[in-house]
């Protein structure tokens, strides 16, 4: 949708640039003479338009560029958002000396004005610094899943002021699965709170643990390799492009730790895509507790008041 929407701004701003510079040289014929002062006031008036309309062009020209090339989602989203920064910018700029004799008053006046903004506007341009930050430090993308303060969720739109996130978890759900809601937090939010992306350096997995509770009289060997057979087989399943005989950081693991009350806790590590926990954690269930339960005497659950 938004290529098809850059081709059609394309045809508007080249066609407004065709009738702009048109006018700016019609309005100098003999036949307009008579308007007077009218006509320097529309040459000077179609030029800037003519101008702002060439500099919207080639912002267009720039986005489709970036769309041919082979950026990372977050990072397109990124330089779509500084080319359309930088075309206000520059049209502002003509804006101002259109409406100034020349671009030294323009830029006095754009200081004194933006002195007075600063003092009425600073969590605003707070925000928009914060944005600046992003886009520099890249602290997170579009498409990434992180958590600041109380937010957790993924990364839809990163504006100038704010960020917008899928909220995954929140108030009523006690997994990582998608809330429905959105949350919105002023960008200068990053400024003064941690930041944890899910999209860490072994992107595309996290890691995550799922515990079982046994006796002590159970079998740890075969426990453990039932649990390790069932992260192998859902990662070989469910990955079927990823590698782990490369990848030998990817493979899972088992440890046992003592629990509070009167078992023991089995505790199954394995990587998983960070929007996937909750379900590779139901599908390793699935799996491994029918070939527990099919040998009771090799391991033995908490039952009746223990449970």
């Amino acid at each position: 949708m938004d290529k098809k929407n850059n081709r059609k701004w394309i045809l508007i701003y080249s066609a407004a640039a065709i009738l702009l510079i048109a006018v700016y040289y019609l309005v100098n014929l003999p036949l307009f003479r008579s308007w007077g002062d009218l006509v320097p006031f529309l040459r000077k008036l179609s030029l800037s338009l003519f101008l702002i309309a060439i500099i919207y062009l080639i912002s267009k020209f720039v986005e489709k560029l970036i769309y041919s090339q082979n950026h990372l989602e977050g990072d397109r989203y990124n330089l779509l958002r500084i080319v359309r920064f930088l075309a206000l910018v520059f049209s502002l700029i003509v804006a101002a000396s259109f409406l100034f004799q020349n671009l030294y008053a323009a830029a006095v006046s754009f200081g004194l004005i933006s002195l007075v903004l600063g003092f009425a506007l600073q969590a605003p341009i707070s925000s928009f610094i914060a944005w600046i930050y992003l886009i520099l430090r890249r602290s997170y993308l579009v498409g990434d899943r992180i958590q600041i303060k109380d937010f957790r969720g993924d990364v839809v739109e990163i504006n100038y002021l704010d960020t917008s996130i899928l909220e995954c978890a929140g108030d009523y759900l006690g997994n990582d699965r998608r809330s429905g809601r959105t949350v919105r937090f002023p960008n200068s939010l990053i400024l003064r709170e941690e930041i944890i992306n899910y999209s860490g350096p072994q992107v595309p997995f996290i890691w995550n643990e799922t515990a079982l509770q046994i006796a002590y009289t159970s079998d740890m060997q075969f426990v453990e390799d039932c649990l390790l057979e069932a992260a192998r087989k859902d990662f070989k399943d469910k990955y079927p492009r990823m590698d782990m005989q490369k990848h030998r950081h990817w493979e899972p693991s088992v440890y046992f730790r003592n629990n509070a009350y009167a078992w023991m806790e089995a505790v199954v590590s394995y990587p998983v895509q960070p929007r996937d926990t909750t379900g590779r954690r139901n599908r390793i269930l699935k799996y491994v507790l029918p070939k527990l339960n099919e040998a009771p005497d090799r391991v033995q659950f908490p039952a009746g008041v223990q449970r």
